[in-house]
């Protein structure tokens, strides 16, 4: 059962009017990222970024087998030199039975977290620094390729455990299983303890609390939390959804007051295709910025089979469901971070450098429009594309991860390596986000 002061702090959050945003952050002086006005704001001045997912980061800056501190400096200076300058990272892991699921991780059930992993956090957020860049780390997952919600909900014998993608579970009852995290008692006070401990921690490296370090732009709830997947189950969990929210975004700024918070939601898509559950979910004070993910090929509306045939119709429902998550960002006055998105090569191909048609068009159209909001003073601040692969290779021909591999790419387990991600060598998608970094750079 939820206790008294928690659903106080949740109602106080929750009732707070909509561009309230910011209340928690600083004075315009700070070297924090803040919110102004309904923008994001740095040093006094708008911040706008061009970003990447780079999920693995603290896996590659680790000090055990599965670092690669070495390829770490070298990726961050290759998305430096593109004029990316914002990471979304991974800053938990849960130990899953999942045949797709992430080994080694940050925890088990226990609290003896995986001390190789944060301190690869803390060498990530030491580099990152050191070339000027900002880090949004999400503490949480609604898949299982980390372990993630599903992994509590096992820990704390919430039903029949079973993996995304099980035939004898099929869509949407792996959705409805995740959500169930936010209404389990004992699951939320394990989440609460490693929030606690991460958001306290105090850098291996920079002997700085986190707390107190500017390189970290945001602390986020969990990548892509939904309500749920059915419409009976997700609409009966809504309440316990926003609450979960509330609570938790309010809880994180009062470990550390000083960093932004946010839901990792992608949107309607994300929230039972709802645009009041989207505004719901991001009224509360504590949520200092809406996010937003565009997914045309994983949601059908560009065929992964026929994508020549398929992309003008499929860009069209883009460009509306980006305007429309514009529209409800300026109702609310708060800024808007469309931090993933991504499309297949031609013909499905994983091998880097591979023909991107219409990949290379699909980043251009995401990056006009938020480019276009800039310039009119809107509240999008910046994109994450889905997901950097850098110098990483997948291991097998077949492009399947398998557990014990360590090149690391931005397509995570449950993908084929190189399905979404962008390789070093991938020339003509990168001058397309070298080409919109430098407009970025220049308004």
């Amino acid at each position: 059962m939820l206790s008294r002061r928690r659903l106080m702090m949740a109602g106080a959050a929750a009732m707070a009017a909509p561009g309230a945003g910011g209340a928690y952050g600083a004075q315009a002086s700070t070297p924090f990222v803040t919110v102004k006005d309904g923008r994001l704001s740095l040093d006094g001045k708008p911040y706008r970024f061009v970003g990447a997912n780079l999920w693995y980061g603290a896996w590659l800056g680790s000090p055990g087998p599965e670092g690669d501190r070495a390829r770490l400096g070298r990726e961050l200076d290759r998305l430096k030199a593109l004029g990316v300058t914002n990471l979304r990272v991974l800053g938990a892991g849960e130990r899953s039975p999942a045949k797709v699921a992430m080994d080694p991780t940050f925890r088990g059930p226990g609290e003896d977290y995986d001390q190789n992993l944060l301190k690869g956090l803390d060498v990530l957020l030491a580099e990152m620094g050191r070339r000027g860049m900002k880090a949004v780390i999400y503490l949480n997952n609604f898949w299982d390729w980390s372990g993630g919600m599903p992994a509590y909900l096992r820990w704390t014998g919430n039903g029949e455990w079973f993996q995304q993608g099980d035939p004898a579970h099929p869509w949407p009852q792996f959705a409805d299983y995740s959500a169930r995290f936010y209404g389990d008692a004992k699951a939320q006070a394990l989440f609460q303890h490693y929030v606690r401990a991460l958001v306290g921690r105090t850098s291996s490296v920079t002997g700085k609390p986190y707390r107190d370090d500017p390189t970290i732009m945001a602390w986020q709830l969990a990548n892509e939390p939904r309500p749920g997947g059915s419409e009976a189950f997700g609409v009966a969990n809504l309440p316990t959804y926003y609450r979960w929210i509330a609570e938790t975004s309010a809880f994180i700024k009062g470990l550390d007051p000083r960093h932004l918070v946010s839901t990792g939601s992608e949107g309607d898509m994300g929230c039972l295709q709802r645009e009041a559950c989207v505004v719901e979910a991001h009224k509360p004070a504590s949520i200092d910025y809406l996010t937003l993910h565009v997914w045309p090929n994983n949601w059908g509306w560009i065929d992964f089979k026929d994508q020549p045939g398929t992309y003008a119709a499929g860009e069209a429902r883009c460009r509306d469901y980006i305007s429309r998550h514009i529209a409800l960002a300026k109702g609310l006055n708060k800024p808007l971070v469309i931090e993933e998105f991504g499309l297949i090569r031609d013909g499905r191909a994983f091998a880097p450098g591979a023909p991107a048609t219409f990949k290379d068009r699909f980043y251009g159209t995401v990056f006009d429009l938020a480019l276009a909001d800039m310039k009119a003073g809107g509240p999008v601040a910046g994109t994450n594309f889905w997901a950097w692969n850098g110098e990483g290779r997948a291991h097998h021909p077949d492009a399947w991860f398998k557990m014990g591999d360590r090149a690391y790419v931005g397509d995570p387990p449950q993908e084929e390596q190189g399905l979404f991600g962008v390789f070093d060598t991938d020339a003509t998608t990168l001058a397309v986000v070298r080409a919109h970094a430098k407009a970025v750079a220049a308004l």
